[in-house]
C-alpha cells in the first residue's frame, strides 16, 4: 500500500512578492519534504484551498520532482478558473516534467478571481482522454467519503485512473467505495486526516469523526 502525503504549497501573502521570496518559501516546502520523503512514497500538492492565493501547484510539482524524482509527484488542478486551453497547456506541462497524475476538481472560489468558467471536473477529464492525453498523464476525480453511486455516473462514465476521496471517516467507507469500483479497474486513493492536535481545527471543521480511527488504527 503506498502512502501518500497530502502538502498545500506556501501562501503568497502579498501581489508584490518578489519571485526571490517565493523562490525561499518553496526552498522550505522542499526541505519540509526532505525530511518527511523516507516516511511515504509520494507528495499530492493541492491548488490554492478554500480560494486561498499560494503558490501554483504545477511550480511547486516541478520543484518536488525536480529534488525529489524517485517520489511519485502528484497535483490539483482547479477548472473554476481555467479555459481548455490553459488546462491542457498545465497538463502537457506536467507530462513534460514527468508528473505522475493530476486530481481534476472544481475548486473554491477566490476571491482575487470570482469568475466561474462553467466547466466541470468530470467533463474536462473525459475531453482530455478524447484528446489522447490520458495516454501519457493519469487522471483522478475526486469522490465523498460516502458516495451516491447513481448520481456519479458521469465521473465514471469520464474514465479517469482512479477517484481521490475526501477525508474518510472509517474503514467501513473505503471498503464500501472499493468494492464498487475497484472492479470496474479504477484505483482508489483514501484520504485521511491523522488525529492529532494540530489536525483538530480541521476535523472540526470537516465535522470528522475520529472515533473510527481510535477503534480502528
Amino acid at each position: 500500500m503506498a502512502v501518500i502525503y497530502e502538502i498545500n504549497p506556501p501562501k503568497i501573502p502579498d501581489v508584490k512578492t518578489s519571485n526571490e521570496e517565493i523562490n525561499s518559501l518553496l526552498a522550505k516546502l522542499v526541505q519540509r519534504v526532505s525530511d518527511i520523503s523516507t516516511l511515504c512514497d509520494g507528495i499530492h500538492v493541492t491548488d490554492s484551498v478554500l480560494g486561498t492565493r499560494r503558490v501554483s501547484a504545477l511550480t511547486t510539482g516541478k520543484m518536488l520532482k525536480t529534488n525529489h524524482p524517485n517520489l511519485q509527484i502528484t497535483i490539483s488542478m482547479r477548472v473554476r478558473d481555467k479555459d481548455m486551453d490553459s488546462i491542457k497547456q498545465i497538463v502537457q506541462e506536467s507530462i513534460d516534467l514527468k508528473l505522475d497524475g493530476i486530481l481534476v476538481l472544481k475548486g473554491d472560489p477566490s476571491k482575487e478571481n470570482p469568475t466561474d468558467s462553467g466547466l466541470s471536473p468530470s467533463h474536462v477529464v473525459k475531453q482530455l482522454n478524447e484528446l489522447g492525453y490520458g495516454k501519457k498523464m493519469n487522471f483522478f476525480l475526486s469522490l465523498p467519503s460516502n458516495p451516491n453511486f447513481e448520481k456519479i455516473q458521469k465521473k465514471i462514465t469520464a474514465a479517469p485512473k482512479g477517484f481521490m476521496t475526501q477525508v474518510i471517516h472509517s474503514t467501513e467507507q473505503v471498503q464500501r467505495i472499493s468494492n464498487k469500483l475497484r472492479a470496474s479497474g479504477f484505483r482508489i486513493i483514501p484520504c485521511v486526516l491523522l488525529p492529532t492536535e494540530k489536525n483538530e481545527n480541521s476535523a472540526k471543521f470537516l465535522e470528522l469523526d475520529w472515533s473510527g480511527y481510535k477503534e480502528n488504527p
